[in-house]
């Protein structure tokens, strides 16, 4: 009788064994049934990734172009700016000069500005006390 729960015993754990075995196959196969599955999505947006990369490319390219357009544009106005800058210096030296010859400017005096003839210094100067006096009479 020992011997018949024996072998009843190693019968139960050899089913059990062949159940996690039969278990752990099905398992692997589900997985690689899902791992195929998740292959075949992914190849599905290739071209799509392709299509991306290509827009990608396409932007950077614009964008490169754009720099280049925006710094040759910079340089340009750096140059228009150094041509303005002598030009000032060119009129205000001429300026200079012809205050310096003019017997009505007095070209040595602190308050001196280049191109203002005492005329021109008076009448800004009424102008602005004539402004000041409006404003003053006119309030709320």
């Amino acid at each position: 009788m020992t011997t018949v729960i024996i072998i009843i015993a190693v019968v139960v754990v050899l089913l059990v064994a062949a159940g996690a075995v039969v278990a752990a196959r099905r398992r692997q196969s589900a997985r690689r049934h899902r791992a195929t599955e998740l292959r075949s999505e992914a190849d599905a947006k290739l071209g799509a990734v392709d299509a991306s990369s290509e827009q990608a490319a396409a932007a950077q390219a614009r964008a490169e172009a754009a720099r280049a357009e925006a710094e040759r544009t910079e340089q340009e106005a750096a140059e228009a700016r150094r041509r303005l800058d002598m030009e000032q210096a060119t009129r205000e030296d001429a300026i200079r000069e012809a205050d310096a010859i003019d017997p009505d400017v007095d070209h040595r005096a602190d308050d001196y500005r280049p191109g203002t003839t005492p005329t021109e210094v008076t009448s800004t100067e009424t102008t602005q006390t004539e402004t000041t006096r409006t404003d003053r009479t006119s309030g709320p």
